[in-house]
């Protein structure tokens, strides 16, 4: 006879996407029935992405036909809305902006604002009308990779006004700091200041609005994600191990959120020769891609490690918008394309 603890040990081996963890693991599974070689087993998921219990379902039943003695099987899943918080502190929209997108990592060092910068220069050159927030409070760098030094302003509501630069609308603490000024703050002082970045700039209208956190998933990372309705994420990375271990924590702060990881970017993905054009995977070669698969999320790119990307940031011109025909340039439009898409879609 097929018993119930064997059904429960093979989908113990099915994983919540985006999770190490099995769904047998995460409580999901909530009844199981066996008549003869008839299993059925119900699943309670609560999620907004409805690819993660079709998933769950192809899986979890390709997993019970492999029981000696199976005919018919069947998992079915209740889907369910995640659990809403009290008024007040749940998600909420940034009032004018439509989409809300974070780029993050796990690690320092991978070129997330690079990225982010890139990202943004390439939507706005594409039309639309964009905002770039520096999340990072202790190393903002977007003030010097715009290469501007204005200080905001306030209006007569007492609301930030935005730093404009290459058509783009800013908000750095590296507008607000010296470039020696290091930014000393505890806990409290620094959900304050990323509330007030999000939340009483006067962003005005937005198609999207960029938001480059700092690497790791603490305080910030969890105020964002906890306060504003993120339409989802990026996760840049390099190719390299120690850095792919990293990416899957940032992926499952935002799975454990329900925000939706919308990409996976691998930066430094490779180096070309300026001389023979001779390709060097500096980093390795290929990790973006398995991770991307292993988290179940499209590679939205692989960028190239070149020296007119660092320039133009040390500049203040991002690249997509110093050199705009270079292979990098062309990635991250290639990329915000697919941004783009997945948002509206």
């Amino acid at each position: 006879m097929i018993s119930e603890s064997l059904v429960r040990e093979k989908l113990s081996n099915v994983k919540y996407p985006g999770f190490s963890r099995d769904i047998v693991s995460f409580g999901l599974v909530k009844e199981i029935r066996v008549e003869g070689g008839n299993i059925t087993a119900q699943l309670v998921v609560a999620t907004n992405d409805y690819a993660v219990p079709q998933k769950i379902k192809e899986e979890g039943e390709a997993a019970l036909r492999t029981i000696p003695g199976a005919d018919q099987v069947r998992v079915l899943i209740d889907i369910q809305s995640p659990a809403q918080q009290p008024a007040g502190a749940g998600s909420t929209a940034i009032p004018g902006v439509k989409h809300v997108v974070a780029v993050a990592s796990g690690k320092g060092g991978v070129g997330k604002s690079t990225v982010a910068a890139n990202l943004a220069a390439a939507l706005s050159k594409a039309g639309a009308q964009v905002g770039l927030c520096d999340c990072d409070l202790y190393g903002p760098s977007i003030a010097l990779m715009f290469g501007s030094r204005e200080r905001p302003l306030a209006d007569d509501e007492e609301r930030i006004l935005p730093i404009e630069q290459y058509g783009l609308k800013l908000m750095s603490m590296g507008f607000l700091l010296d470039d020696a000024a290091p930014a000393v703050l505890r806990g409290p002082m620094v959900t304050r200041y990323t509330q007030q970045f999000l939340r009483q700039v006067a962003w005005g209208e937005l198609d999207y609005l960029i938001l480059d956190l700092p690497p790791g998933t603490g305080d910030i990372q969890l105020t964002i994600v906890q306060t504003v309705a993120l339409a989802g994420a990026v996760i840049v990375t390099t190719p390299q191990e120690v850095a792919l271990i990293d990416a899957r924590k940032a992926a499952s702060m935002f799975a454990k959120v329900n925000v939706p990881v919308l990409g996976l970017i691998e930066n430094m993905s490779y180096f070309l020769s300026p001389g023979d054009g001779q390709r060097y995977d500096i980093f390795g070669t290929g990790g973006g891609e398995r991770e991307a698969k292993r988290l179940g999320v499209p590679l939205l790119g692989n960028v190239p490690i070149d020296i007119p990307t660092r320039e133009a940031g040390d500049r203040g011109r991002p690249i997509v918008l110093a050199e705009p025909d270079s292979l990098a340039a062309r990635t991250f439009t290639g990329i915000a394309e697919k941004l783009a898409v997945s948002i509206a879609g």
